[in-house]
Order: C-alpha cells, then structure tokens, then sequence
C-alpha cells in the first residue's frame, strides 16, 4: 500500500469527499485484478480468488474499489459483522481472513460493527478515502464502529492519521475507529465537533 501523506489529521467521518476518484462495490469480473493487487500490495495476504469471490457473492457491498477513468486503483475489503460477529472479534474467536460466515450480517440486517481486513492502493487511490468513509455512513452501516489490524507502518499510520485508536481486546493489535455520534457528548480526544456538526456528517454522501 502506498504511503498515506496528510499534512493533518482528520477524523475518518470528516475526510473530504471531493476527489476525482470513484467508489463503488467491486463488479464480478473484476474480482481477479482485485485479487492480483491484493497479492502485490498487501503483505502476507491469504485469501486467494475463490476466497474473495465467495466475499463477494455473500454481500457484494464487502468489496469496494478506488477506480478512475475505468482504471483500478485499489480497494477496500470488509467484514460486516452481526452482534455475534461483534463478540467474537473482541473475544478473539473472529479469524478475519477465514470468518465463519454466520457470523456476518446479512445483507437485509443492520451491521453491528465493521472489519476492515484488507486494503491496498496506487497512484491517487487513496485520495478516494473520503468517499469511502461516505458510502459507510450509509443508514445499514453508520451505527457500526470499524476495527482493522494494520499490517504495515503505512497501514498504522493511515489508522492514525485518521483517528484509529488501539483497544483492550483479546484480538492482538485490534483498532478501534468509533463513530462520532456513538461517543459521550464530551469528546475525550480533544476534536472541537459541534452536536450539529455530527450529526450532519452521520448522514452526509458523496
């Protein structure tokens, strides 16, 4: 994964969504190119094609793509969890690149928490992140907070940068993202949000 360069922080609910970069759900046939990326920028990545494609047809919102000009520039890849799924990542009982698929929300339930277990770009790709953070403050995912275990320094520095923040949990090295509106009405991390504010981002598209 290229190495993100912000020159401040920004919450990931808040990253402007202004870039000439499309996001969408990944398309069937591009589940190869996916794949190869994925091979290539992520390391020690083990989920394969078949695992991929199987991704895909149990939600095909669980992939989802940076693309310019009809160019793939990478993506993003994500478990969303149902409240089983939930317990089970902070138990430690969640294996995130061969989950038990019971686990998951389906595709008609609200998401309880959302995985992010693989992501990979080039060239402008991430610029595209704002629209990313947009499309998950959609009605099915704007209650659910993100968690990731950052595989790179590039990785943990984007988390970072974008108020990831490591919690107490039996899953090693677990990130914790939590939505705005979901903290106590005193924001502890020092972020100057008016309630208006908030609230305008949780149902803020791109």
């Amino acid at each position: 994964m290229e190495r993100p360069c912000f020159t401040a922080r920004h919450e990931f609910d808040s990253l402007p969504a202004t870039a000439k970069v499309e996001v969408r759900p990944a398309a069937y046939v591009e589940i190869p190119a996916i794949s190869a990326m994925a091979r290539s920028m992520v390391p020690g990545v083990q989920v394969g094609e078949q695992g991929l494609l199987r991704h895909h047809l149990h939600d095909r919102e669980s992939i989802l793509v940076f693309a310019k000009q009809g160019r793939l520039l990478g993506g993003m890849a994500f478990l969303y969890l149902g409240a089983r799924g939930h317990e089970a990542l902070m138990s430690g009982e969640l294996t995130p690149t061969h989950p038990d698929f019971d686990l998951l929300a389906k595709r008609d339930e609200q998401v309880a928490a959302i995985y992010i277990w693989g992501m990979g770009a080039i060239g402008r790709g991430l610029a595209g992140l704002g629209k990313m953070s947009a499309f998950l403050r959609q009605p099915r995912y704007a209650n659910a907070n993100c968690f990731a275990q950052p595989s790179t320094a590039a990785g943990r520095d984007l988390m970072i940068a974008t108020g990831f923040r490591p919690i107490a949990s039996f899953q090693p090295d677990l990130w914790c993202y939590e939505r705005p509106w979901k903290r106590l009405p005193v924001d502890t991390c020092g972020f100057n949000l008016s309630r208006g504010s908030i609230s305008d981002a949780r149902h803020q598209t791109a």
